[in-house]
């Protein structure tokens, strides 16, 4: 083992922060097509007859190295090269582009050894272990210095290699919910940063509760078992702070040594996460990635794409890639084994581009022989021989040869917006509005969270065919959107609510649900009226709340939905002052008070739900106010499984893509200006007849430029 002096240990973690203007965009005049490749999995050689393969098949891009640390270090300071360098040498020669991944995520055995106390230790103290990867505590000192130097040592070696065309830093990044002691540490000093004076924080967590204030910084209890909800959040932002440090450093590192053409990405994970805030890790990277997997078969309607795609295409509104998705069959076990119906993989590509993606990539190549991912199928079955799958994807490959340029760079330009806050999900999850069957004390996990709001609000957007964007609490304003979307905003400063108020004044529609507004930035109740600076745009208050033990009906079927008109979970007990009542509860007790309510204030309108709606009340009261907005037409006429997404190529016309997502051909108006429908290569007219076939996609590309 190196003896490593506390000096360069330190050196070791210094934030290493690019100027501004290092950023620069990738150039992609072409969409990106391939998988992650592994030959170092590969039971037997065949590194030629991979290449082959994928050249003939028109793959374009891989992704590599990022996930075995093992073999780039066998031991501590030992470097080795030459088996990654004769792939991409053989990539290059194929013509075939290499990202090339940072490969930190899974520390080696020796590693281990010498250092157990890198490994994260989770809440509450439990026995680490060695096993599993992405489980180390990515502040530690020693962990960092090992990361520098093999970081340093790979972009040096490949910065100059014309395949490498970017970095990715790491790999699905976290905090692995680590609370080392030197997490522990940070945190107290990001609250004395923070608050100044433990007297300050005394007041903004209101710690004299149970008598916890907390007289020297010395006194502050670790997170282990804290109660105190203003704790609890502020840890869930210092966990983000850490990713974003984290992944910053890295990306850092590698813009100090990098080849200035080569960008600097890192591929989230599926899905939103409460201990990363994707926004702010979006400000240090040249373009974010995504790992967006789906249902397929009957399960598969584009919808857990599209959702993935307009939360990360919104971190920057800009262009992302695709850096993992299924390629036949996932899971971690035999028990989700459904490859994807004839059509479905090629409809997939579509998907992913038609939300903005220039690059899409399969994981993986090849289909692991054995490990935890045995069944997570590549492209490749485990007999390695050209098959179903392959087919399909040499003929996306080749179609995107022909018109990916075309393809590449996609404008979208939504008028719809969702405003996610990390800080709200994390809050509910403290004190949910819902609980499984249980007891009253027994804290039985909820059933609806934030993120049921959420999914709940983009899936309905996504099936009427309304495209939507995400907007943050940190985006400085939300002027270019029509309508505004506020799921329960539980957490939030003053300043945000007053600037959502200002949006609706000048014209904007919002529709919010219940919570919103009702704590400020350290999760304290305000001890003003709910819904606190509100209370003027939504044009009521409020000052009981109840949940609901079982679904009500609202009065008169409102909404004209039948079985559906139903609400459940919560509700608040909404006193008008200048708001519409749109619908009140048909209940003796609760029926005095309105369910919904829709408030003029300025040029805009607030529509407020003090309870949680089914779908099909959600979706009639969106639609309303699309409609108010301007913002219906022949896109919600369309068939019920074709969705239809728009944009602007790179050579400046306008793109539509109608993806069909059933097993049976769909026909309808088409209703833009006269183009070129790219995949049959046949002009289309307004108003003309279009067929789109089972599993199948049309995209037409306008004649005239913008």
């Amino acid at each position: 083992m190196q003896t490593l002096s506390r000096a360069v240990l330190l050196l070791a973690v210094l934030p290493l922060i690019a100027p501004a203007d290092d950023t620069i965009r990738p150039p992609f005049p072409q969409v990106l097509y391939g998988a992650a490749y592994y030959h170092e999995y590969m039971p037997y050689e065949r590194l030629e007859k991979d290449v082959a393969l994928m050249k003939e098949a028109g793959i374009s891009v891989v992704r590599m190295g990022e996930s075995t640390w093992s073999l780039w270090e066998p031991e501590d300071g030992h470097f080795e090269y030459q088996w990654m360098d004769r792939v991409v040498d053989a990539m290059g020669k194929a013509g075939i582009k290499v990202i090339m991944g940072t490969p930190t995520y899974s520390i080696p055995t020796w590693m281990y050894h010498s250092h157990p106390e890198i490994l994260a230790r989770p809440l509450g103290g439990a026995p680490t272990f060695y096993g599993m990867r992405q489980n180390m505590d990515t502040d530690n000192p020693t962990f960092r210095f090992y990361a520098q130097r093999i970081i340093r040592k790979l972009v040096e070696h490949y910065r100059d290699n014309p395949a490498v065309i970017g970095w990715q830093v790491d790999n699905e990044t976290g905090s692995y919910g680590a609370s080392n002691p030197d997490v522990f540490a940070g945190f107290v000093n990001h609250l004395r940063e923070k608050f100044g004076t433990p007297q300050a924080l005394n007041k903004a967590w209101l710690l004299n509760y149970w008598g916890e204030d907390v007289n020297k910084w010395e006194d502050l209890p670790t997170r282990d078992s804290a109660t105190s909800t203003a704790y609890k959040l502020e840890w869930s932002r210092w966990q983000q702070i850490r990713v974003t440090d984290y992944l910053s450093w890295q990306a850092a590192l590698v813009r100090e040594y990098r080849r200035p053409d080569q960008f600097v990405t890192h591929d989230f994970s599926d899905g939103k996460h409460r201990d990363v805030n994707e926004w702010r890790v979006a400000r240090t990277l040249d373009v974010v990635a995504i790992n967006p997997y789906h249902g397929t078969q009957d399960q598969m309607d584009g919808e857990e794409q599209a959702a993935m795609g307009d939360f990360y295409r919104s971190l920057k509104h800009d262009n992302y890639l695709v850096t993992e998705t299924n390629a036949q069959s996932t899971d971690w076990t035999s028990a989700w084994q459904f490859p994807p119906y004839d059509g479905q993989l090629r409809l997939d590509v579509y998907t992913h581009l038609s939300s903005g993606a220039n690059m899409v990539e399969y994981w993986h190549w090849h289909s692991i022989h054995a490990g935890q991912e045995t069944y997570w199928k590549g492209v490749l079955s485990h007999d390695l021989e050209p098959n179903r799958a392959y087919a399909e994807v040499s003929k996306v490959a080749h179609e995107l040869l022909k018109f990916g340029p075309r393809l590449a760079n996609l404008k979208v330009k939504n008028d719809v917006a969702i405003l996610y806050s990390v800080d709200s999900a994390n809050a509910i999850d403290f004190m949910p509005f819902t609980h499984a069957a249980g007891g009253k004390w027994s804290f039985p996990p909820p059933i609806a969270n934030y993120n049921t709001l959420v999914e709940q609000f983009h899936r309905i957007l996504y099936m009427a065919n309304a495209g939507c964007d995400y907007v943050f609490p940190e985006d400085p304003d939300f002027s270019r959107y029509k309508v505004l979307i506020v799921p329960a905003l539980y957490i939030a400063e003053d300043a945000l609510l007053e600037k959502i108020a200002a949006y609706v004044k000048g014209g904007g529609h919002v529709v919010m649900t219940f919570k919103s507004g009702f704590a400020n930035e350290n999760s304290m109740v305000r001890f003003v009226r709910q819904p606190g600076p509100l209370r003027a745009a939504a044009g009521f208050s409020y000052q009981e709340f109840s949940n609901l033990e079982t679904p009500l009906a609202l009065k008169g079927d409102p909404f004209h939905v039948g079985s559906d008109n139903k609400v459940e979970y919560w509700a608040e007990f909404l006193m008008p002052e200048h708001a519409q009542t749109l619908a009140t509860y048909d209940h003796p007790f609760f029926g005095r008070w309105p369910a919904i309510t829709r408030n003029q204030f300025g040029s805009g309108t607030l529509t407020y739900e003090g309870t949680m709606v089914s779908d099909a009340i959600q979706r009639t009261l969106l639609l309303e106010v699309l409609q108010k907005a301007g913002l219906t037409g022949a896109d919600q006429q369309l068939p019920a499984t074709v969705r239809v997404k728009h944009g602007v190529g790179n050579s400046g016309r306008r793109i539509h893509y109608y993806l069909n997502y059933s097993s049976v051909s769909q026909t309808f108006s088409y209703s833009y200006g006269a183009g070129t429908e790219l995949t049959g290569g046949h002009p289309v007219q307004p108003s003309a007849r279009l067929t789109v076939g089972a599993w199948d996609v049309a995209i037409v590309e306008e004649d005239k430029p913008l």
